[in-house]
């Protein structure tokens, strides 16, 4: 039997623990963070400075001097260690610098969600948390579960008017944004030959928000005459077995957009058009490439975007920018009104300019439109191509990039409009079990703002507890008790790689979280956190406020009013972490 591209990655076959020497280890600002978690490792030196890439792009200018200090302290840091391959202040968000680095067949982790869109050079990327970063400095290597393989077959070609965005909007939507959990995606047939580069690195980039562990295309001329070199890569058997099969004519999409506040929330431009914005954003890891760029030129050429509208933009790199000034690019769109930011991450999670006011409506090229997304919860995020955000802002409503719109209306199989806001005279606490299990797509930003992270150090857990569900359920900080269990619904902990949250609830004693299904590297950081985390359906949906629950994993079981469910055992590896309370603990005493 044929092999999957992971399969053939690990050298095992899917379902498999292994433990295997990345080649490369991106970290971003959150390198200050994980060289504290190191040092409480015994780390003093790093095991292969090769390994280690550093990028300083989150908050790229620093917006204070707690975060300046805590540059300085990155630079030193790979200074001390040797580190080569270090891109300081201005040179680029972290995925797109990556491009200078990643090459097919490598293995590639780093303490970003979305470092899944380096799948785009036929490498196996995926995300982690800042603990497992810390340890992977001390020992060189980590353990990946091998995935369930998901197939994508691509035909045709798109359409005018038409984006890779909006393929990967296509797909979530059908799917739902943990639709394909835990699995890797291999991008197959006709189709990808029409993608270039950096269509690729967009529809890979949005693989973390279908909950998938990497997404990966093809070594093939493209990649080749991107990269300049032929590098042999690796592919799947053509009789590799696959978990799910899903088949696209791209000559039958149409403009899509992400409508607040979730990713699979997803609708045809034609639904939405007209919807009056005041902000719009063209940049992130997810579009902010020349051609993006070249796109809104292109349509801003000699035009004026209207006083009602803040354009931003911000390209993915210095590269990028340079090429964009050296084209006339940058000029057209300053000319036109459009504000040029920094190569930097911060609109896109709040951390920097770009923070909308009250009651705005943003259009944004990024790949996350969660409630208090980009700073602040009284904002509504629409994510959209970068010809749908530009012609938007032109005209300060929602617009059809195509010449000839029609009128579609995407099948959606749910609604996600909604949010499960937790107000303050609603008590969730019953026995020690906090009730959430109304409450589906429970993400990092509402566990912990995302324009907290890098003020607070995830290795700090007294300085995270007050900020804990904050924006969420804001009596949980305060309330939550040392042997406390919550319970929750699907796709928990989704969004970036955060491990605050699990640290958070590490740190307070909570003794058990139990939920219908979890975003991958939210179940990693919970058990690098010595957390005990369950997928229980059963259990989730027996559950009664009131009713009292025990769990016990040395036991392999949990308790409901007495009665037993059973629960699938860890690997022993993985049991050791919990059982000392942590790979801190595990690997300092190992």
């Amino acid at each position: 039997m044929g092999k999957t591209f992971v399969e053939k990655i690990f050298g095992a076959p899917t379902g498999s623990i292994v433990f295997h020497k990345p080649d490369l280890i991106l970290t971003h600002d959150n390198t200050a963070s994980i060289k504290s978690t190191f040092k409480q490792m015994g780390g003093e030196k790093v095991i292969d400075p090769n390994q280690l890439l550093v990028v300083l792009d989150h908050n790229a200018p620093p917006t204070s001097a707690k975060l300046a200090t805590q540059y300085q302290s990155i630079r030193d840091f790979v200074g001390e260690q040797s580190v080569k391959k270090f891109y300081d202040v201005g040179s680029g968000i972290c995925h797109q610098v990556m491009a200078n680095h990643a090459r097919p067949g490598m293995v590639i982790v780093g303490s970003d969600s979305h470092t899944c869109t380096a799948g785009a050079f036929n490498a196996m990327a995926a995300g982690i948390d800042r603990t497992e970063s810390a340890g992977i400095w001390r020992r060189g290597e980590t353990w990946f579960r091998v995935p369930e393989t998901m197939k994508v077959v691509l035909t045709g070609k798109l359409p005018q008017g038409v984006y890779a965005k909006d393929i990967s909007l296509y797909i979530i939507g059908k799917i739902g944004s943990d639709g394909a959990n835990y699995m890797s995606i291999e991008y197959h047939g006709e189709g990808v030959k029409t993608l270039s580069i950096s269509q690729r690195m967009t529809i890979a980039n949005l693989a973390s928000e279908m909950g998938a562990k990497n997404a990966v295309f093809p070594a093939d001329e493209v990649l080749y005459d991107f990269l300049g070199e032929k590098t042999e890569g690796v592919w799947a058997d053509a009789d590799a077995q696959y978990a799910e099969t899903i088949e696209i004519n791209l000559n039958e999409l149409y403009p899509l957009v992400a409508a607040p506040h979730h990713v699979d929330n997803v609708k045809a431009v034609a639904e939405v058009k007209g919807t009056k914005i005041q902000q719009a954003l063209l940049g992130t890891c997810t579009n902010g490439r020349l051609e993006d760029l070249r796109i809104a030129a292109e349509i801003l050429d000699g035009k004026t975007i209207p006083a009602s509208v803040q354009f931003l933009v911000a390209p993915a790199s210095k590269e990028i920018y340079l090429q964009a000034i050296d084209e006339g690019i940058i000029s057209t769109l300053i000319k036109a009104g459009a504000n040029i930011l920094g190569s930097s991450c911060g609109p896109c999670l709040g951390t920097g300019q770009g923070i909308p006011a009250d009651g705005v409506t943003v259009i944004s090229t990024a790949n996350r439109n969660f409630k208090g997304r980009m700073g602040n919860k009284e904002a509504q995020i629409y994510l959209a191509s970068p010809a749908c955000v530009t012609l938007s802002a032109l005209h300060g409503e929602i617009t059809d990039p195509r010449e000839h719109p029609k009128n579609e209306v995407f099948p959606s199989s749910k609604d996600q409009s909604a949010t499960v806001d937790i107000a303050d005279s609603d008590n969730r606490r019953f026995d020690g079990v906090w009730n959430y299990s109304d409450v589906d797509n429970l993400n990092t930003d509402q566990m912990f703002a995302g324009n907290l992270t890098y003020n607070v150090l995830s290795s700090d857990a007294p300085s995270i507890m007050p900020h804990l569900f904050k924006g969420f359920d804001d009596s949980f900080a305060e309330n939550v008790k040392e042997g406390d269990v919550i319970i929750a619904g699907d796709n928990f902990g989704c969004g970036s790689s955060r491990e605050h949250p699990a640290v958070g609830l590490a740190h307070a004693g909570v003794k058990a979280v139990i939920v219908k299904s979890v975003n991958r590297i939210f179940y990693r950081s919970c058990i690098n956190q010595g957390l005990l985390l369950i997928v229980h359906p059963e259990v989730v949906d027996a559950y009664k406020a009131g009713d009292n629950v025990q769990a016990d994993f040395v036991s392999g079981e949990i308790k409901l009013n007495g009665k037993v469910y059973a629960m699938a055992p860890l690997p022993e590896k993985l049991m050791d972490i919990i059982k000392h309370k942590g790979l801190v603990n595990a690997i300092a005493n190992s």
